[in-house]
């Protein structure tokens, strides 16, 4: 049996307003971050 998938229309998530430029900063610095520790475990 194959299930549907269901699919949201979001715009944002977690808010109803657009992150700053400060939170937009945070964020890509924490993937940036999670993206070299995990390329660092797989060399290993």
């Amino acid at each position: 049996m194959k299930r549907n998938k269901v699919e949201l229309d979001v715009d944002f998530i977690a808010g109803q307003q657009p992150l700053t430029t400060k939170e937009q900063k945070e964020l890509s610095d924490h993937i940036l971050a999670y993206k070299q520790k995990k390329n660092k475990v797989e060399i290993k």
